[in-house]
């Protein structure tokens, strides 16, 4: 429920040609007279947040979310990017910025590796659990079948013979 004040129609057009622009979210906040957080909050219920940027540094645009790969970077993928980073991180003249960021990248690589073998069990689990469950369907199937030819033996011994 909000608890600022209401938005108007205009706010909202205005909103959405804000962020069509990929202004930043203190840009947008500055303009519409409200908080950075009553913006993304806005925003997410838009249906835009895809497309906000945060914040613009040094001319690098930070946007609110992550483009998503089509398919997972395999763990030889994950290992050349740690090797990148490591080579880029042994050579002199980096600053400050430059090794904090081949760190994140290094940890980002690592927790991935981790989450990928994780992932990967998971989907191993998945295809075991599958396979059982087929053959339980089958299995329920025959026992119809099964219980079927029992019954009609168990009349067989009980009739008497003519």
């Amino acid at each position: 429920m909000p608890k600022g004040k209401p938005w108007t129609a205009h706010e909202e057009t205005q909103l959405l040609q804000l962020v069509k622009a990929r202004q930043p979210s203190n840009i947008i906040a500055n303009k519409l007279g409200r908080t950075q957080q009553a913006i993304m909050k806005k925003i997410e219920r838009l249906g835009l947040k895809k497309e906000v940027v945060v914040s613009v540094h040094a001319g690098r645009t930070t946007t609110s979310e992550l483009q998503l790969p089509p398919e997972l970077p395999s763990v030889e993928e994950a290992l050349k990017i740690l090797a990148a980073a490591l080579k880029a991180g042994s050579e002199g003249g980096l600053n400050r910025t430059e090794v904090q960021r081949l760190h994140a990248i290094a940890n980002l690589a690592r927790t991935y590796k981790e989450l990928l073998a994780d992932y990967i069990d998971y989907r191993g689990i998945e295809v075991k659990l599958l396979e059982m469950e087929e053959k339980y369907a089958q299995l329920a199937a025959e026992k119809p079948k099964n219980n079927e030819i029992k019954h009609n033996n168990t009349q067989m011994e009980q009739s008497p013979t003519s």
